[in-house]
């Protein structure tokens, strides 16, 4: 027990720095700089910092987690459009952690990199979160496609992640609209593919 209050003070600061951190990089990036105004605004050297970590890559692996860890409780169970378009927004809103995110997406295709393990691991969750959301509306008969839930999850996380790439190309990018096309695409319940199918043959004849 006696090593117990060191090991709890060294997870606070670790937490205390992941929280700077978050709030930086959001604003500033994560380049230069930040890893000094992290560590000032915590009260430690540079060095100091990164004894809490085994590298810089740990660090900003560990930011990645936090992100998508706060992220998943303000959005608490929500699996509806519009909590698929606030996640759009809020990476607007924070250009550094957008930048931090592709950066680590590519680095993270070494299976050695920090990143790497974190990735493996998110991207079964998400998939299966956003395939039940995909499921359930097409039991309720709100959604008619061919296409499994599972794979149409891969498309969602697809377009969600690459059009933060071409933002951060542009930042003139629209970032919801292609959520919104996607989502329009699959909101045809069976009563609109009807329609449509009907619209498709009048214009053959």
């Amino acid at each position: 027990m006696a090593k117990r209050g060191p090991y709890e003070k060294g997870e606070a600061k670790r937490t205390e720095i992941l929280h700077a951190a978050l709030e930086i990089f959001a604003a500033e990036g994560y380049r230069g700089t930040s890893l000094r105004k992290v560590a000032a605004k915590c009260s430690l050297s540079l060095p100091g910092l990164m004894h809490y970590f085994s590298s810089k890559e740990d660090l900003l692996t560990q930011v990645l987690r936090m992100r998508d860890e706060t992220a998943r409780a303000r959005q608490n169970e929500r699996t509806d459009p519009e909590s698929y378009r606030e996640i759009i927004r809020e990476g607007a809103r924070t250009p550094g952690l957008v930048e931090l995110f592709v950066s680590m997406a590519a680095a993270a295709g070494d299976p050695e990199h920090p990143a790497h393990a974190h990735f493996a691991e998110r991207y079964p969750v998400l998939r299966e979160r956003v395939a039940g959301y995909v499921q359930q509306r097409m039991d309720d008969g709100r959604l008619t496609t061919l296409i499994p839930a599972e794979r149409l999850a891969v498309l969602l996380l697809a377009v969600a992640d690459g059009i933060q790439l071409q933002w951060l190309i542009d930042r003139s990018t629209d970032m919801e609209q292609p959520i919104d096309d996607i989502m329009r695409l699959l909101a045809l319940d069976r009563e609109g593919a009807k329609d449509e199918k009907e619209a498709e043959d009048r214009a053959e004849d």
